[in-house]
């Protein structure tokens, strides 16, 4: 066997401390000691590199000195053992022939042999340099994973890669982080494949779950088996990519190996792949088969589990390849026991059986549900122990009876139901009157609360204006007294100045002239139309009368001219 990526091999595994299904007490899971296989027994078949090293013309790349220090080591190995070289003599020239770059590699056929030009630079063709028996194939570069040409190969993967390959004597090998160069002079070593590790083919799932257990790929190598068979695909090597949390199990004769999570492969025909598990915490649905109550009334029930996988060793010697085919069989086994002594009258009140229900103490079925749970719980775990399985759950989560008797039941039941249902929406109705009619009373006394509310902001505001219109109105009258008191002690204060000036004057014409301004003034103010009747005899009297009459009938005439 030749398993790459795990030495320890476990003969049990386990997960970390868990609590029982009751929650109250921890549960110990037991570690077995771990088995150590031999190195010896691990690689009985396969073969490594170093080992390979040992084979004549096979040269192991070492880092430091890369794929041309390989070749100078096989070319000296070749001539200390008689055979012609593989790196060629010629030397290149700058100015004419093929040209070969720095990190190229140029090939020759050399009469059927492979020949190396290692030197950057360009080869003059004939007749500049003998080329008899050679021909000149190109160049490849010294990068590529694998070179392969006229029996000589070139192997370099790297740290994701795996290069799968049959040598000479039909041995298969894999390569990993590193390389290798060799010339076989009789038969030839063949790539069978290059695998990404990170990225195999085909993903694995639980058949129950569809949860991704893990990867894998096969390789395949072809070869005739003879006229009748002619030419087959057989197996050679099987690559695992298992991830965290999960496992693989290998049973090589009657031994079950058990490897963790990691990258691996297998090249010993011997071995074969059981099966891929994981640890995590798993919950499904399940329907039973038909199982049938005392008084002989078919039931099937739709079963909540909810499980862990400790040790897939134990599971697998059992002969199951999930941890839910072998509860599923533990299910129908015990739910089958518990249901048989019971009746068919006990079970059909109730169509849901979980933890909830059985905390209700004030169920008449609770004494029932919690019989039928402890005891297919109680059992189912004592069972799913010796798979290497933790039960964390178990629920009914409906039940379906059949039958005469069931249907009748059915439709009494269902009659019942309809009533119930009916007399729930009478008390529906009559709720959502009451509560229709409470809201149209509350509605109404929103309403008038609103209309008080807007009553008294009107109010509020017909008081407000009328306040502020009084007190405006007062403002504005003592604003006409102050202002009419002004004008009249302006007045007053005019008239006196006007009479100070007038005591003042002390000439006799100025007097007259002021006298006679004052007349003017007074017959002014009669206006345009008055008529002037003298009443007086007096001469002064009536020369005044005379020119106040000829002053305003002066004053009509020029009035009509406009």
């Amino acid at each position: 066997m030749s398993l790459a990526g795990g030495t320890t091999v476990y003969g049990d595994t386990s997960a970390p401390t868990d609590f029982d299904h009751k929650g109250k007490q921890p549960i110990k899971h037991h570690v077995q000691e771990t088995t150590v296989v031999d190195e010896n027994l691990l690689h009985s078949t396969g073969m490594e590199i170093d080992a390979l090293a040992d084979r004549p013309f096979f040269v192991k790349i070492n880092p430091k000195d890369g794929v041309v220090g390989a070749l100078h080591k096989l070319d000296e190995e070749l001539r200390a053992k008689g055979e012609a070289g593989i790196i060629s003599a010629k030397e290149p020239v700058s100015w004419i022939g093929e040209e070969i770059t720095p990190g190229q590699i140029g090939l020759i056929n050399h009469g059927g042999l492979p020949k190396i030009l290692l030197r950057p630079g360009r080869y003059p063709p004939m007749p500049l340099r003998n080329w008899i028996a050679r021909e000149y194939m190109g160049a490849r570069a010294l990068s590529e994973t694998v070179i392969e040409f006229q029996g000589l190969i070139i192997v370099q993967v790297s740290q994701n890669q795996a290069a799968v390959i049959c040598d000479p004597q039909n041995k298969v090998f894999v390569i990993k982080n590193g390389g290798f160069v060799a010339l076989s002079l009789v038969g030839s070593y063949t790539i069978l494949a290059v695998v990404d590790q990170t990225h195999l083919s085909t993903v694995v799932r639980d058949k129950a779950t569809n949860a991704v257990l893990g990867w894998t790929q096969e390789v395949k190598m072809t070869r005739n088996t003879g006229r009748d068979g002619g030419a087959k695909e057989f197996v050679v090597a099987l690559f695992l990519n298992i991830p965290a949390n999960n496992c693989a199990i290998l049973q090589k004769g009657n031994e079950l190996i058990v490897i963790p999570a990691g990258q691996h492969y297998i090249v010993d025909p011997s071995i074969t792949l059981r099966g891929m598990f994981t640890f995590g915490e798993n919950q499904l649905e399940m329907s039973t088969k038909d199982i049938y109550t005392r008084d002989s009334v078919p039931l099937t029930c739709t079963i909540f589990l909810k499980w862990q996988l400790l040790e897939p060793l134990k599971l697998t010697t059992h002969g199951y390849s999930t941890a839910y085919e072998a509860l599923r069989d533990k299910t129908q086994s015990i739910l089958t026991q518990v249901v048989s002594h019971l009746d068919y009258s006990a079970m059909i009140k109730q169509r849901q059986i979980g933890a909830e229900l059985i905390d209700d103490k004030s169920d008449p079925n609770a004494a029932f549900l919690d019989a039928l749970r402890t005891r297919a719980m109680d059992d189912l775990t004592e069972a799913a122990v010796e798979y290497g399985i933790l039960l964390k759950d178990l629920s009914v989560i409906d039940r379906q009876f059949k039958g005469e008797i069931a249907a009748t039941m059915d439709k009494l039941t269902t009659r019942s139901l309809q009533a119930q249902v009916e007399a729930v929406n009478v008390d529906r109705e009559n709720s959502n009157s009451v509560k229709k009619e409470q809201g149209k009373l509350e509605v109404a006394r929103v309403q008038a609360q609103t209309r008080r509310t807007e009553a008294d902001a009107a109010g509020y505001a017909i008081i407000a204006a009328a306040k502020a219109e009084a007190e405006a109105l007062g403002i504005a009258a003592q604003a006409q007294a102050e202002a009419t008191r002004l004008a009249a002690a302006a007045e007053a204060d005019a008239i006196r100045a006007r009479a100070l000036a007038d005591c003042e004057v002390q000439d006799a014409y100025a007097r007259e002239m002021g006298a006679r301004r004052l007349e003017v003034n007074r017959i002014q103010a009669f206006g345009n139309r008055a008529v002037f009747v003298p009443a007086e005899t007096n001469s002064s009297g009536g020369v005044s009368s005379g020119i106040a009459m000829g002053m305003g009938m002066a004053h009509g005439m020029a009035t009509r001219q406009e």
